[in-house]
This record gives structure tokens, sequence and C-alpha cells, in this order.
């Protein structure tokens, strides 16, 4: 039963170590041979995914069910396109920018599909392309950005407990305890279990 729910995520979620090369953010930086990581070890960087059924996210019990259970009582969409984002280009980069929040990053695709990369615990880039139906939970205190792939477009819905705040800090900000919790829970931790 667990490798069906899994490779349902892996239809809409897939992760892998990225290459070193500077071409578009928008190119997929596959290493060669291409090195995939699982969710479940996304997951021990904190990283949560579901699949969900975005064709009928108004009435989808499931995602009702994630809102609940984890308190995220705000939600709005955000579409990155050409068309619908001024300024376009110049917020593509901005998103690029390597940074961290002080709170979680929950975005859930509804159309479309983008790159969410997160730093492992030896700080090399993990690319995280999330498709339509793909949702993930970024936690607070872990660096990361964001770039659309080259379809360039997503709609994605933002989760949020409470107010929304959508601080980025760019790197480093190491001090904020939002980091360092971070660091303790999910890279000390890590490190310590395996010594």
């Amino acid at each position: 039963m667990g490798e069906a729910v899994k490779d349902g995520r892996e239809e809409v979620i897939q992760a892998w170590y990225m290459d070193d090369s500077q071409e578009d953010q928008r190119l997929p930086h596959h290493k060669d041979p291409k090195e995939f990581i699982s969710l479940d070890k996304l997951a021990e960087l904190g990283v949560l995914s579901w699949r969900l059924d975005a064709d009928h996210y108004e009435t989808d019990e499931e995602l009702k069910k994630i809102r609940e259970s984890r308190g995220y009582s705000y939600m709005d969409f955000c579409e990155v396109c050409p068309e619908k984002l001024q300024n376009y280009e110049e917020k593509v980069k901005s998103f690029f920018e390597e940074h961290l929040h002080t709170d979680e990053e929950i975005r859930y695709c509804v159309a479309g599909s983008g790159y969410f990369d997160v730093r492992d615990r030896n700080e090399a880039w993990i690319r995280v392309w999330v498709k339509k139906g793909g949702m993930i939970v970024l936690p607070a205190g872990i660096y990361h950005r964001f770039t659309v792939d080259s379809d360039n477009y997503i709609k994605a819905m933002r989760l949020f407990v409470g107010e929304p705040v959508w601080t980025p800090y760019n790197r480093p900000h190491d001090h904020l305890p939002a980091r360092k919790e971070y660091v303790d829970n999910f890279v000390n931790k890590a490190v310590n279990a395996s010594a």
C-alpha cells in the first residue's frame, strides 16, 4: 500500500541533485548521470509532499484534512507567467535568490509546473520539480529558491498559518531563530544520529 502512495506522489513531484552549470535557471540542471533522490529523503530535510486532486481543489477532502491538521487558515493563488505577473523577468530572478522564511512555505501546484531548489545537509542543491497536483511544504528556516521551468507557467495555491508574511531573508541569515531551529531539527539531528 505504501509504495502506491509514494509512486503517486512521484508522478507530480520529482527531486534530483543539480549540476553546477550556469545555464538558464529554467532548465532541469540534471547531473550526468542523473542523480534522483526519493521523496522520503526529502522528508528527512523537512520537506513534506502530497499528491492531491488539482482539478477539484475546492472540494478535495484530502486538502481540507491537511489544512485543518496543520492549521492552514489563509489561502490565495499566485500565477507566475509573463501575462499575469508584472515585471515577470525581474520577479523570476528575485524568486531565484537563495533565501529563507521564518514560517513554512506551502505551495500547491494547481496548474503548470516549477522548480523549488533546497539545500541538503552538505549544502548541495536539490531541485524539486512540482507539477499539477503536487503540494510541498518547505520548513521554516530552510534555504531555498524558486524558478519556473521552461514552460514559464505555474499557478500555485499559497497556504499559511494565520496572517501571511511573505518576507524572504536572503542568505546569509543564519542568526534568525527559524534558521537555528531548522539546523537543530534537520541538520544536526541527522549528523548526531549517524555518529
